[in-house]
């Protein structure tokens, strides 16, 4: 799982001393959400960077067909709404709350200011945006090159690596996802990975709980898709 270092949590808040974190949060303002609210939408401006104090987010773009193309999910701590700081244009993606969420505001000029007197501040922003870019040009090159069964496996690669948590011999995935949501990262139809999710169960390889995912055997798994392309089934194409 080394090569996948950049899809490891992000949790920029807890990386930040004590006094950099309270003046970072100090200079921004609060705010609620309900669970589906938008955050912010694609076209609003982008004049602000946000911080997950408690909830969770997903950060998506749609498809000319209205189809939603999940790029992201954001945890508490988590920084997002960077794209657009130092240009400042206007939003090309949504962000929107998957549950009752808390978040910071802050001000674009004002976190460009912070950082010019933060410089650890900066480089762990740097890094964040690098790891980032890193993950979705492996996304790009999944959906270019890969079958929906690969890129369902190697999407539980990085949730697993991200997400996961030791439940016996097994991994479980602290992060309710449905199958519309897995499809949505994947570039496929829902229909598609719920066939791909079935013949994993039959393999052995997973269950599902309350939507949360418990993966088996998963050297197996992962190791057989990270080493050479997965042979699917012609269902799943």
């Amino acid at each position: 799982m080394e090569k996948l270092w950049y899809t490891q949590q992000t949790d920029f808040l807890s990386q930040l001393n004590p006094r950099d974190r309270e003046e970072l949060l100090a200079i921004g303002d609060q705010f609620s959400c309900r669970k589906n609210d938008l955050i912010f939408q694609a076209g609003s401006p982008g004049d602000s960077v946000y911080f997950l104090s408690d909830g969770r987010a997903k950060i998506f773009q749609l498809s000319p067909t209205g189809k939603e193309v999940i790029l992201w999910f954001c945890f508490a701590g988590e920084m997002f709404g960077m794209a657009e700081i130092y240009r400042r244009g206007r939003r090309e993606v949504y962000a929107r709350a998957c549950c009752d969420t808390r978040v910071v505001r802050v001000n674009q000029q004002d976190f460009k200011n912070y950082l010019t007197t933060h410089v650890e501040v900066a480089m762990l922003t740097i890094d964040l945006l690098s790891c980032r870019l890193r993950a979705l040009g492996d996304l790009l090159l999944d959906i270019a090159s890969d079958d929906v069964m690969s890129r369902l496996i190697k999407l539980l690669t990085r949730l697993s690596t991200r997400y996961g948590i030791a439940d016996g011999d097994a991994i479980r995935l602290e992060i309710p996802l449905t199958h519309q949501e897995m499809a949505d990262m994947i570039g496929a139809s829902r229909q598609t990975v719920s066939s791909a999710i079935s013949e994993l169960r039959k393999q052995g390889f997973l269950n599902i709980e309350h939507q949360h995912i418990l993966i088996h055997k998963s050297e197996e798994l992962f190791g057989r898709c990270l080493r050479q392309p997965m042979t699917a089934p012609s269902t799943l194409m």
